[in-house]
């Protein structure tokens, strides 16, 4: 009985919203990292990807997991509006690595790239998985164009992200 309240009060604290570790105006770190769109490698520059308008930068714990799976599923069903707004989206995960050729292409249907997140990102962006070392949490930030986070938000449910991002995008680009 008592594994069964402590794996419920565990399940319960993992779905609160807790504060993201860089506040709202901190300098993003800038990285370079490898990853995948659409089922083909590809590199990524946070800096060049800024050049074009805001990014939403959204860590997720591992590929082909099921909250993460929900995420990206959603984020792909939204990039249109995202677009629209000016923003990058950019799926980042220190889990399941091996595998983000095929999640691009199957789970974000190959709408945007997602990349590895390298122990110098994971620790920029203070995203680590403290129940799962190597792995990040599920984090996202919104990052302005100028290099600055305009919205920070972490919550282990997938839910929230994608229209808090959006919102958050939208408030950017003046609507």
């Amino acid at each position: 009985m008592t594994r069964i309240l402590a794996a419920a009060a565990a399940l319960a604290l993992s779905a609160v919203p807790v504060a993201a570790a860089l506040p709202d105006g901190a300098k993003a770190p800038m990285f370079t990292a490898k990853g995948a769109r659409a089922g083909k490698p590809v590199s990524i520059d946070l800096a060049n990807e800024l050049k074009k308008g805001p990014v939403v930068l959204y860590f997720f714990p591992a590929a082909f997991t099921a909250g993460c799976n929900i995420e990206a599923n959603a984020f792909a069903a939204k990039i249109g509006e995202f677009e629209k707004a000016g923003a990058t989206v950019i799926g980042m995960t220190a889990g399941n690595v091996d595998r983000l050729v095929e999640f691009s292409a199957r789970e974000c249907a190959g709408q945007f790239t997602v990349a590895a997140a390298s122990p110098e990102v994971i620790e920029g962006y203070d995203v680590s998985l403290a129940a799962k070392p190597g792995w990040t949490t599920r984090t996202t930030y919104v990052i302005a164009s100028n290099g600055r986070i305009a919205d920070a938000f972490t919550d282990m449910a997938p839910q929230g992200h994608i229209a808090r991002s959006l919102a958050a995008v939208h408030k950017l680009a003046g609507h």
